[in-house]
């Protein structure tokens, strides 16, 4: 029995086998698949001639010799540092002069696969992946502007957004003028000396507004703007060629597409990109190794899961048009949508999968619907999943607005926020029909 007197006692060593060794001798021949390279020197291990403990072998286990062949699927480094050999090492990898990772929050091959991938899509230099979209929001705040400074932002923006801006007006002094997408003439007018930041959405969050990005720079005169395309994706706009400056995506939503991953994501050029990953670390809002490694998996799949959406949002949004308990759809592949005629100049490949409509009888017909729907198209406060589901801007991405703001940007009590997922079309409508027809139902009896 083991004993406690001021250290553990250690166990009888276990008869040890001599470990098998790779290397070849001259004369060997190689077998196929066989394992011709020793373990990576940064792995910790013992010479066979030098048995240890069995405290130590589970200590120092998990590992394998490397091999030769290729993995077919990218691998996940769940890591929080990094092994180094030598302070020349270490000197080498933080000055850049040796391709190397150290610490998982500074930067980690998932991080860099998946933040690559996405600048590549978007025609950027360079990218940063961070815990949410709130996170890379926060991280390009942080690296572009300080108190007293001034940003311009679109008036309808993901709740979020301008929450977050206004808590910065409130906290720490910076300055923040909204302003209409839809009146381009007047963003030159608010530009200041003091303007650092300017602030728009590709496709706005929920009225799917369409921002006139080169209209937007040319007003701007030089100052940097950062859309957020969570909407748009690089599948059906690339706002840096539109002359954005940076580009920011909430990764939970398209760019992953399985509704299993918090994360979120800033391209643009490499020198300021450097300034918000430091931020990032900084302020903790870096991403995790496996979030990003399945973002990484989503990500193959968005061009084809875009034209997808895109085309059954377009007829969704043409059925719901029709619909007696309808007042108003909002999409702009529509053409009636007040931004039609910009949409198909910017968004030639088609609109994504979000639309909202207005229900005529308000919060009660809304709670109506969302009972009605709840076993097919589910409420789910989120957006972009492989299925369908339906939001409530008042209740859940715009609650932080006081009634009186929602009421003058056009989120009314009765609005519903429909993400469109990869259902058959006909079984949505039909979906949609008995739904709407439970609002009837509803009224009747109450």
């Amino acid at each position: 029995m083991l004993r406690l007197a001021g250290k553990l006692e250690k166990y009888p060593p276990f008869p040890v086998a001599k470990r098998a060794n790779f290397r070849q001798s001259p004369d060997q021949t190689t077998p196929p698949n066989s394992i011709t390279r020793e373990r990576n020197s940064m792995a910790p291990h013992n010479p066979p001639e030098s048995p240890v403990s069995e405290a130590t072998l589970a200590a120092r286990g998990g590992w394998t010799e490397e091999f030769t062949t290729r993995t077919s699927s990218p691998p996940v480094f769940l890591t929080t540092a990094f092994d180094i050999e030598s302070l020349e090492q270490l000197d080498a990898v933080t000055s850049g002069r040796e391709k190397g990772y150290i610490y998982t929050r500074d930067g980690n091959p998932n991080h860099e696969a998946f933040a690559s991938d996405v600048a590549r899509l978007e025609g950027a230099e360079a990218g940063v992946v961070t815990a949410s979209g709130m996170g890379a929001l926060t991280a390009v705040l942080m690296a572009t502007v300080q108190s007293g400074d001034h940003v311009l932002a679109a008036r309808v923006l993901y709740g979020r957004t301008g929450q977050l801006l206004n808590h910065l007006v409130a906290s720490f002094g910076l300055k923040v003028t909204y302003f209409d997408v839809a009146d381009v003439a007047s963003v030159g007018q608010l530009v200041t000396p003091q303007t650092k930041l300017c602030i728009v959405e590709s496709i706005s969050n929920p009225l799917l507004e369409v921002a006139d990005l080169p209209g937007i720079v040319a007003a701007l005169g030089g100052v940097p703007l950062l859309v957020d395309s969570t909407f748009g994706t690089p599948s059906l706009i690339r706002p840096i060629s539109l002359g954005a400056t940076l580009v920011w995506h909430s990764v939970s939503k398209y760019l992953n597409g399985h509704g299993d991953v918090m994360a979120g994501v800033v391209v643009g050029p490499y020198g300021l990109i450097r300034k918000i990953r430091a931020m990032s670390s900084l302020y903790g809002v870096n991403a995790n190794p496996f979030e990003s490694w399945l973002a990484s998996r989503g990500l193959r799949t968005l061009p084809l899961r875009m034209e997808r959406v895109s085309q059954t949002a377009l007829t969704v949004a043409r059925f719901l048009k029709s619909q007696p308990q309808v007042t108003r759809v909002f999409y702009p592949g529509l053409e009636d949508h007040p931004d039609h005629a910009l949409a198909l100049r910017l968004l030639p490949r088609g609109c994504g999968g979000m639309l909202s409509f207005d229900l005529s009888g308000g919060r009660a017909a809304v709670d109506s619907l969302f009972r009605a729907l709840a076993h097919v198209i589910p409420f789910s406060p989120t957006l972009a999943d492989a299925r369908t589901t339906v939001s409530y801007p008042a209740g859940t991405s715009h609650k932080f607005m006081t009634a009186a703001e929602r009421a003058e940007y056009g989120i009314g009590d009765g609005l519903v926020r429909l993400s469109i997922g990869l259902e058959d079309p006909a079984d949505l409508q039909s979906d949609l029909m008995r739904g709407l027809g439970a609002i009837d139902g509803h009224s009747r009896a109450g």
